[in-house]
């Protein structure tokens, strides 16, 4: 059986097969069965390249951080994650740049800084029990996410990209939409991250949301 550590656009953590492209974590959530007993620990939720100077470990490690996985920097940034300053420099560097210029602050935050504000954002916008904030498709920059019913039983995400929307899979992308053609949705990135990819951030986007 998969271990519980795939996490969606949602910031929700589930049981799935495959690792996806990224790694994050969010402190110690599991016990020592290895199963995820919390959502969070620590305000500061990142997210990882999933190799770093030759480094190894064992997954969910008794007393050590709790692995998370996604599918593409955009879902982990939906899901209320940032760049690691520790093994994605460049990328962290420019993400605080990006939320520098979005808010004018000189010099670029410390993640500190940034962390205090995503905790608030993640508490009152992207959680199950709380509406999220209604939002234009069309007036998004890429690497934002949304949601929005194609049925009454449908929670799907979608991702924002070059004038489509992407339906979000844990494999892929698929089903591109017309961002036009989606006129109210709600919003899933949290609306620190929105202004920050408005002010030039491009996060990493998983090759299917390229190749169609």
């Amino acid at each position: 059986m998969p271990l519980r550590n795939r996490v969606t656009p949602f910031g929700e953590i589930v049981a799935v097969a495959g690792r996806g492209t990224l790694m994050g974590n969010r402190g110690t959530l599991h016990n020592r069965e290895r199963e995820v007993v919390r959502d969070w620990q620590v305000r500061r939720w990142i997210a990882c390249r999933l190799e770093f100077r030759g480094r190894h470990r064992a997954v969910m490690t008794r007393g050590s951080y709790t692995e998370l996985f996604f599918l593409d920097e955009a879902t982990a940034l939906a899901a209320g994650h940032r760049p690691c300053f520790a093994c994605r420099w460049p990328d962290a560097r420019a993400f605080a740049i990006a939320w520098a210029c979005a808010f004018d602050l000189s010099p670029p935050p410390r993640a500190d800084a940034m962390d205090g504000r995503l905790q608030a954002e993640r508490l009152v916008s992207t959680r199950a029990s709380v509406s999220f904030p209604r939002v234009h498709p069309a007036e998004l920059p890429n690497g934002a996410m949304v949601t929005f019913p194609t049925d009454e039983s449908d929670r799907s995400a979608w991702l924002v990209q070059d004038g489509k929307l992407w339906r979000w899979s844990f494999a892929g992308y698929s089903l591109a939409l017309p961002v036009a053609a989606v006129k109210e949705a709600e919003l899933l990135t949290a609306p620190a991250i929105v202004a920050t990819l408005a002010a030039g951030y491009r996060p990493r986007i998983h090759a299917s949301a390229r190749d169609g």
